[in-house]
């Protein structure tokens, strides 16, 4: 995971012991594509410890070969269906945080919000100045997508 997240060259890397804590202690708000042992995509996310009914999307890393096939809705989809089910049934609303040049997120987010046909919205969250002293990383406000309330279905494995 951390070589993966490494790999992309845009995302915050972690120490590997938060993404080995991501695989076990929160392993079912994350989820992660392997092809032949081949780590080639992740999600990681969590539930906010006081509001259970909320998936945070933490962070989203896709293989450079497997980019543009649609494996981050689709491990998108899959993860929030898998919550859903823990959650028998009851709605779940996605966030995340997303930089405002972080086109490929915000399109990923809004496709997700398309497909599900929910409502997408965007708050202020963390400022740049909460992120980096010197002001170098962007605001990251927040995206709020559902709550997804419709049937589960077998769309998705």
């Amino acid at each position: 995971m951390h070589r993966l997240v490494a790999e992309t060259e845009v995302l915050d890397l972690n120490s590997t012991y938060a993404y080995l804590l991501l695989a076990t202690d929160f392993a079912d708000t994350s989820v992660v594509a392997e092809r032949d042992g081949e780590l080639f995509g992740l999600i990681t996310g969590y539930h906010p410890p006081s509001r259970p009914e909320v998936l945070f999307v933490w962070q989203v890393a896709v293989a450079e070969s497997a980019r543009g096939t649609g494996l981050a809705g689709a491990m998108l989809d899959t993860l929030t269906r898998r919550v859903r089910e823990d959650r028998h049934g009851h709605p779940v609303t996605v966030e995340a945080t997303v930089a405002p040049s972080n086109s490929a997120s915000r399109a990923l987010f809004g496709a997700f919000a398309r497909r599900h046909g929910v409502p997408i919205s965007e708050h202020p969250r963390f400022l740049a100045s909460h992120l980096d002293v010197d002001q170098s990383h962007e605001d990251e406000p927040i995206l709020r997508i559902g709550p997804i309330t419709a049937p589960l279905t077998n769309a998705h494995p």
